[in-house]
């Protein structure tokens, strides 16, 4: 085979890929902009802007997104530091229980929650309730993004660089560790956006009207509404994943411990 033939066949291969993901997209896009006949236009998107509803459920998946950030970063910093500086012994159990969200069914895991969890109404009956199962979903990615953080740290000498100079705990967790996190927090916050703002199961379950939620409701009502939403859908999704791909780039600056008090 002669050296440009070579050549050419990882091209076409990554054309063929390339079409089979924007087709899709650019033909998505144009159904949204479809007004009936051989008249296209914004009126699916200007409609949509209109839609209190709308909002309503893109600001509660945000909210949740957020949540469920604070709630698995507060979790788990703590835990992956412990587990990388004390307890290696135990990194096949923390494997094991972080790849179980991708084996136990979402329906499952929602069934199994209703079934045996109570608690306060002011939790259990409103949407922040969603928190739960979202932090279960987020696990793998949270936990794996931290993990590839910690171990590119030298833990030790840090701990004992930062206890000699007065520091507890907290103090090293969160003005040592932290900051020298930043790329593998970010990381893990722009997953789990991509995940919160995707996910259906547990809200439609649950019977919150979520982003996704909405998305499926507008897809009953208006078809071009539906394929409009879905575009934004992808849009904050890729968004999300470019963040990851260029904090991942970044340069990993040299470690710095903060002044201990």
């Amino acid at each position: 085979m002669s050296r440009p033939t070579h050549n050419l066949i990882p091209g076409l291969g990554l054309g063929v890929i390339g079409l089979y993901f924007v087709i899709p997209l650019v033909a998505t896009g144009a159904f949204s902009l479809w007004e009936g006949g051989d008249n296209y236009g914004l009126a699916a998107y200007v409609a949509l802007i209109h839609q209190p509803k709308l909002w309503q459920s893109l600001g509660l998946s945000v909210r949740l997104a957020i949540q469920t950030i604070l709630v698995g970063l507060v979790v788990l910093v703590p835990a992956v530091f412990w587990l990388n500086l004390r307890v290696q012994r135990l990194r096949p159990l923390f494997d094991f229980l972080s790849v179980l969200p991708f084996v136990v069914p979402p329906i499952a895991l929602v069934a199994g929650m209703t079934t045996l969890y109570t608690g306060p109404d002011w939790f259990v009956g409103t949407a922040n309730y969603l928190v739960v199962p979202y932090v279960i979903l987020a696990l793998p990615y949270t936990y794996r993004a931290l993990d590839v953080g910690m171990r590119a740290l030298d833990l030790k000498t840090l701990t004992e660089a930062s206890q000699s100079l007065g520091a507890g705990w907290m103090t090293l967790i969160f003005r040592v560790v932290v900051p020298n996190l930043t790329t593998a927090l970010i990381g893990a916050a722009l997953l789990t956006i991509a995940i919160v703002m995707g996910e259906f199961t547990f809200a439609n379950i649950l019977l919150f009207n979520t982003f996704a939620v909405y998305i499926d409701y507008v897809g009953q009502t208006s078809a071009t509404q539906a394929a409009a939403l879905t575009l934004l859908s992808f849009l904050i999704t890729w968004l999300a994943m470019l963040g990851v791909l260029f904090t991942g780039r970044g340069g990993r600056g040299q470690v710095q411990i903060g002044g201990a008090r």
